[in-house]
């Protein structure tokens, strides 16, 4: 008899939704992974000035995270293959329209719908490969899924240098609609029609609609402060729409009969320790395949493809990591591997700190990036697991929405503070031309003051990182 998962679903169907799940995480990783790299000529080409280049990176991030929950519990509702394919379809064809954008603002604008694709498909993603494998088999689920996204990051930097080099900016994004369109074919063709039979609860609506204000104005606030200033009306609305909207949730879902967010899981210190550890490792490491690659645009002169290539050890590494920790599971617990991989990342930006300078030679990035692939490659899946394993199914969808909720806030804030900081020093006159990778043409000290902003940077970053072990062993001890 071939083997089967805890629902008695044979095990070849869990590898097969692994592998739809997987093809559409590398098709979301890569549409990500190469606008980093390739930012700098569309923004160049574009005319985008910095807040539109920076907007395009923030907007994808922002509207995905307050887009989870709510569609974490549409997904438990009304079933995770709907959502996942009407996702897939979303990110597709927006991808096609950023393509035909006639301006910077308007790629904008199709990188939002891309979001809201993104995250029917992220909230999904975890909770298909959770419901799937059986309990002693999930964390090699869990590895080879995450390890989907080292994949798109081993792949991506180069892919976006070379199609903004050779083929325009326009294919960075165009490249992703052939590949939507297999996600979309194989993923209706394996996922499984949910069985007929009653759903739990219903939608809160009111719910929904004040994380949207809340989280969002939150979210705008943090991002724009360090650019605008505290008193632009910008900042403020954000601040006011978080402050005035983060009670009125609170009070909303003590009431609700089927609240968005079940607060109460919070209660837990294991699982609250878990999520705030998720958020401090994305801010930590977020915004290293951006830096790194600007780094080497804007400060050595690179191309986009030089610059791709050098952030392939990061990729590598955290690839091998994604697959390995799935089987180290079986020898310790994912608390205990989700320590060490934090531990292995502060590691990482530590080295960054110690050799970064306006001539830093190669290998000394390198063994930081490898150290932060590592790291990130061993922590992701293992903290994931923690967070998921062992609920029932109807709730991992809304689990699952909540821990990357909290992730994606993480990024968010991640790739606002790198953005502000790393420019920080220099006059905002040359900040454009840190975005469009043309900072080395300039004369004086500008190169070395980005380089101090760098410095800044990472140090932010190594001590966040320092919080992520404390929060990994903080949790560790409460389970």
């Amino acid at each position: 008899m071939p083997a089967t998962t805890s629902t008695t679903t044979p095990i070849g169907y869990a590898w097969r939704t692994l592998s739809v799940v997987s093809l559409a995480s590398v098709l979301t990783g890569l549409g990500g992974s190469a606008i980093n790299v390739a930012l700098p000529e569309i923004a160049r080409h574009t005319g985008a000035d910095a807040t539109a280049a920076g907007w395009i990176l923030l907007g994808f991030q922002l509207t995905t995270t307050v887009l989870m929950v709510v569609f974490g519990r549409l997904a438990d509702l009304f079933g995770r293959r709907r959502m996942y394919l009407v996702g897939l379809a979303t990110y597709t064809v927006a991808a096609l329209l950023a393509g035909l954008a006639p301006n910077a603002w308007v790629i904008v604008a199709m990188r939002v719908v891309q979001a809201a694709g993104a995250a029917m498909l992220l909230t999904n993603s975890a909770a298909l490969v959770s419901d799937a494998f059986p309990r002693e088999r999930l964390g090699e689920g869990m590895g080879v899924y995450v390890a989907s996204f080292s994949i798109a990051g081993l792949i991506g930097p180069t892919l976006g240098g070379v199609l903004a080099e050779s083929l325009g900016w326009r294919w960075v994004f165009w490249f992703n609609v052939p590949i939507g369109v297999i996600c979309l074919v194989w993923g209706a063709i394996v996922l499984r029609k949910p069985a007929p039979g009653p759903r739990e609860g219903g939608l809160d609506a009111p719910g929904s609609a004040l994380v949207l204000l809340t989280l969002g104005g939150l979210l705008v606030a943090l991002s724009e402060f360090t650019r605008l200033g505290w008193g632009h009306p910008l900042v403020l609305g954000g601040l006011a729409a978080f402050v005035v909207g983060l009670p009125l949730f609170v009070i909303r879902e003590a009431r609700a009969a089927h609240p968005v967010v079940d607060m109460s899981l919070f209660r837990e210190r294991a699982f609250a320790f878990g999520t705030l550890a998720s958020f401090l490792n994305a801010v930590a490491r977020m915004g290293m395949v951006f830096l790194v690659a600007l780094y080497f645009q804007a400060v050595k002169g690179d191309d986009p493809v030089q610059a791709g290539l050098k952030v392939l050890p990061l990729a590598i590494a955290a690839m091998i990591a994604s697959v390995v920790s799935g089987f180290l599971q079986r020898l310790m617990s994912a608390r205990t591997l989700a320590v060490a991989g934090a531990a292995t990342t502060t590691c990482g930006l530590v080295v960054m700190l110690s050799v970064m300078s306006a001539d830093i030679p190669y290998p000394a990035v390198a063994a930081g990036l490898v150290l932060i692939g590592l790291g990130s490659g061993v922590f992701l899946p293992s903290n994931t697991t923690a967070i998921l394993d062992g609920l029932p199914s109807n709730r991992l969808g809304i689990v699952n929405a909540m821990r990357l909720m909290v992730q994606n806030t993480g990024n968010v804030v991640g790739t606002g503070l790198v953005l502000s900081i790393i420019t920080a020093p220099l006059p905002a006159a040359l900040h454009e031309e840190v975005f469009a990778g043309t900072l080395s043409q300039l004369s004086g000290g500008a190169v070395e003051q980005l380089v101090t902003g760098y410095q800044w940077a990472l140090g932010s970053m190594a001590a966040i990182s320092v919080l992520t072990v404390l929060a990994c062993l903080a949790r560790r001890k409460a389970a």
